[in-house]
């Protein structure tokens, strides 16, 4: 088996875990025939796929792929082989399955990290009534009317879209689509479809903040998932023939890489003043929003980053019930009964259990990858590598504690 074998291989494998799970395969740009081929074949066996992707994983070393291409596929494949022993029904533990997914060990978060995020916060927020009630009446009137939904959406769309295009290109005829759903696990979802395009799907149930529109707009499309797929897309798949960028997949390490990345997309590309330029969008659309507070509120809140892994971990390491995961969700993220539920409905999915991960361990890894990057490199050209490259957790990590070995030296050195 030769290289270009080896790739096939891990797409008929990727696309036939999605025989078994619907929703597996994020997106699809490849050959139409290998899906085809997938379509006409007999349901797969979980086992079977687990131990194809044990063989192909073996094989890697032997095929002639460079170093980059075999790490990404070496870390795909092991993610997988869990899978499919999962869906075999065999047991593996949460934190075990998590690691196999995305290459990160995860422990539970410092109750004492949320307690000073707490008093953070209830110094920022006036008044005389609990922290709670302050914080939802602050949500309140950030507020997005939901009649003005779309509209929000769009015009911070439209903004995002020209820093992006001139910061790091664009192919001309890429295009991104805006969908109000409701229903669904989560707050929004990008959908790509291939050439550049995307539909963005914004679930309206949850009840968006202008400070949260902007955020999510920078994770779906400008500069994360949108950007993120039309320059692999354009660079990794077309120009350099790298055939696996075609397939995106849930549950790999590909997925921490594509989340921790999009949740940085607005720290990119605006930084710090993002309250008070999305203040700025909203106004010129008739909404007032206090920019400058909810951004100050929007970072201490970033102290409390851990908390959805850490009912993740109650939920299924520990066997707590449902209601405790709900109180300690309530009680840690400040949030309704009602959005503690949304919460939970996504941490209990069968696909999307593990998924919080991506989201806290993602931001985590890059952001200090980001802020440890060289003093003459720019932000915008460390973003940018993430962008174009198909690296993985473990080769950031190594990267990371590069830098930080370089910056104690000097440290010890003055």
């Amino acid at each position: 088996m030769d290289g270009n074998q080896l790739v096939r291989e891990y797409l008929l494998l990727g696309l036939r875990f999605d025989r078994l799970v619907e929703g597996f395969v994020d997106a699809y740009t490849g050959d139409p025939r290998l899906r085809r081929q997938v379509d006409g074949e007999p349901r797969p066996v979980p086992g079977v796929l687990a131990s194809r992707a044990a063989e192909l994983r073996a094989e890697l070393p032997s095929v002639g792929l460079d170093v980059g291409r075999t790490r990404f596929l070496a870390a795909q494949l092991t993610a997988l082989e869990c899978s499919g022993r999962r869906l075999a029904g065999e047991p593996i533990g949460f934190v075990d399955e998590v690691e196999a997914y995305f290459q990160v060990r995860i422990t539970p978060g410092d109750q004492d990290v949320y307690r000073a995020a707490h008093v953070e916060l209830d110094s920022l927020l006036p008044g005389s009534g609990s922290l709670p009630d302050r914080l939802a009446e602050l949500r309140r009137r950030d507020e997005v009317p939901p009649h003005r939904l779309e509209g929000c959406v769009v015009e911070l769309s439209g903004a995002l879209r020209e820093l992006v295009r001139g910061r790091y290109g664009l192919p001309d005829q890429e295009r991104v689509e805006y969908q109000v759903v409701s229903d669904k696990p989560w707050s929004g979802f990008n959908y790509y479809l291939g050439d550049y395009r995307s539909r963005v799907a914004i679930n309206a149930d949850i009840g968006h903040r202008m400070a949260h529109l902007a955020h999510l707009v920078a994770h779906e499309s400008y500069p994360g998932h949108h950007t993120e797929h039309c320059r692999k897309e354009a660079g990794l798949l077309g120009r350099q023939g790298f055939e696996e960028q075609a397939l995106f997949l849930v549950n790999t390490p590909q997925c921490l890489m594509a989340e921790g990345l999009a949740d940085l997309g607005l720290h990119a590309i605006i930084g710090p003043g993002w309250g008070p330029w999305t203040a700025e969008i909203m106004a010129d659309l008739g909404l007032r929003m206090e920019g400058e507070l909810v951004e100050r509120v929007e970072t201490a809140r970033a102290g409390l980053l851990g908390v959805r892994q850490d009912a993740a971990l109650m939920l299924h390491d520990r066997g707590a019930d449902e209601e405790e995961v709900v109180a300690f969700l309530r009680r840690w993220l400040l949030i309704s009964d009602r959005r503690a539920r949304q919460s939970l409905r996504f941490i209990a999915d069968p696909l999307w259990r593990a998924y919080t991960t991506t989201y806290v361990e993602g931001y985590r890894l890059l952001r200090s990858w980001l802020d440890l990057r060289p003093a003459a490199e720019p932000l915008a050209s460390r973003y940018l590598r993430l962008l174009d490259e198909a690296l993985v957790p473990e080769s950031v990590r190594v990267e990371t504690a590069a830098a930080e070995r370089v910056n104690e030296t000097s440290a010890e050195r003055w």
